[in-house]
């Protein structure tokens, strides 16, 4: 009877210890606490979120150079510049991209860019050059989302001729069982959004690329 009690102890305590410290560090992955409290476009589509995670990158570039990353965003066009392989194992059929494609730069409010073939969020709010706003939710079949979603993507120039990327998550529930579902999802946003600022800021700083 003690084995049982002692692996939920286990458990128990490997939780709490991803809760209490593996967790926070993952919701603000490369931002400053200024950055991470700071309001960012979109912010006011859900103003009671649940969850919220803001990760950060630095990249050694102006603004100008890193937004036609971000303007080509979506299935079907730039890809997400993540894990591909991943992505496509649950059909999405992403093809991250290296080059600037100027069919994929005319992105505007209403839009629709694709997470995969069949899930679309909404471009909610655009300054070009400076921030993306894409907000809706993943269809569960014939039922609602149990949930509202908000992903922007914010350029902030630096004196010093660097641009600071913020990629912001926002969720507000609206189901009690909802944080089931969604904090499973955090942890494996934290992983693929961690790549992707990688790989944007990768592209952005290039030589030669615009």
């Amino acid at each position: 009877m003690r084995r049982p009690a002692a692996g939920v102890a286990a458990v128990g305590a490997g939780l709490a210890a991803y809760i209490l410290q593996v967790r926070p560090r993952q919701l603000r992955w490369g931002a400053t606490d200024q950055e991470f409290d700071a309001p960012l476009a979109g912010d006011d589509l859900i103003s009671d979120p649940g969850l919220t995670a803001t990760r950060a990158i630095t990249v050694r570039a102006l603004a100008d150079r890193v937004w036609p990353w971000i303007a080509q965003l979506g299935q079907g066009q730039g890809g997400f510049y993540s894990y591909d392989f991943l992505e496509n194992l649950v059909g999405c059929d992403i093809h991250s991209a290296d080059r600037i494609v100027p069919g994929w730069q005319d992105v505007a409010v209403g839009d629709e860019v694709k997470l995969h073939p069949e899930v679309r969020l909404r471009v909610a709010a655009l300054e070009r050059g400076r921030s993306l706003v894409l907000h809706g939710a993943v269809p569960m079949g014939n039922t609602s989302p149990p949930y509202d979603f908000t992903w922007a993507f914010v350029l902030c120039e630096q004196p010093d001729g660097t641009t600071r990327l913020l990629v912001r998550e926002r969720y507000a529930y609206t189901r009690w069982w909802a944080p089931l579902l969604v904090e499973p999802v955090a942890v494996i946003s934290f992983a693929m959004s961690e790549r992707m600022l990688r790989g944007i800021r990768d592209r952005a700083e290039q030589t030669g690329v615009l």
